[in-house]
């Protein structure tokens, strides 16, 4: 289930999961928890799994109606058990966005995207000659019943 952790941006429970999602750079770390505290529009949502935080999606709403994922992440050893897809499919529920968006430069990142239905685009090269993918996935609208 997905809980609010937003409060509780910056505490190690939360900056570790973060951690895995900017690669344990303590700048971009450091930058990233800054931003959940202090830009109202970033949510912050964690899984937890028997009292135990075990993952983290970081998201913004957009006026679009998008649902930009900033930052996905689920600790090493609780990795492959459908955490990550867990958190997505309940933000979709919970959050109906038109469309759910999301970058990578992880190609088992973009695999995984498409494997919950997102199409996967590449965006080409970044500076250091890492590929980057974008990835989105369009909600389908049901029909009204009049």
């Amino acid at each position: 289930m997905l809980i609010d952790v937003k409060p509780l941006a910056g505490t190690p429970e939360v900056n570790e999961l973060l951690g895995y999602a900017v690669m344990d750079d303590p700048d971009a770390l450091e930058r990233t928890t800054a931003e959940y505290k202090e830009l109202a529009a970033l949510q912050l949502c964690g899984w937890e799994e028997g009292g135990l935080l075990v993952g983290i999606t970081g998201y913004e709403e957009t006026e679009d109606g998008s649902l930009d994922i900033r930052h996905i992440a689920v600790l090493p050893e609780n990795r492959g058990k459908g955490y990550a897809r867990g958190m997505i499919l309940e933000l979709l529920t919970a959050r109906q966005p038109r469309y759910v968006v999301a970058e990578t430069e992880d190609e088992t990142a973009a695999d995984f995207y498409r494997s919950l239905g997102f199409m996967v685009y590449s965006l080409g090269e970044n500076a250091a000659g890492i590929e980057l993918f974008r990835c989105v996935y369009e909600v389908e609208e049901s029909e009204d019943e009049d």
